[in-house]
């Protein structure tokens, strides 16, 4: 139970680490980077609709959008995928040639014996 508590504390520490690295090049590249398409300061300050007496910031969700979906690339490309392929290789080279002796029998694994003890008996 300790190693479980110890590892998702160490994940929230670096997501939270990760989050702010994320939202920095977002906010210091893409936005200004898309704001100069609609010359604005940055994105939050582009797409802004004003109807009665309200503001709908429309740069800014596109913004946070943005922002998610770097995220859930990098979680993917980083973490994600690297792992599936490294548990796909060791199941692999643990699966390679080995037979589950705990496995229980099948009708296949039945027959077989029993035709191999008839072949026995025939060439007696």
């Amino acid at each position: 139970m300790r190693g479980n508590v110890m590892d998702l504390a160490v994940a929230v520490v670096v997501g939270a680490a990760f989050t702010a690295v994320v939202n920095a090049i977002v906010e210091n590249i893409f936005d200004p980077l898309i704001g100069i398409l609609f010359n604005a300061e940055s994105l939050n300050k582009a797409f802004i609709v004003e109807a009665a007496g309200a503001q709908f910031k429309f740069g800014a969700v596109i913004a946070a959008v943005i922002t998610f979906l770097i995220v859930a690339a990098v979680v993917y490309f980083v973490f994600v995928f690297p792992m599936n392929k490294l548990r796909e290789k060791a199941e692999a080279r643990r699966n390679a040639g080995v037979v589950d002796e705990d496995a229980p029998v099948t009708e296949l694994d039945l027959l077989t014996e029993i035709r191999d003890l008839l072949q026995k008996e025939q060439q007696k």
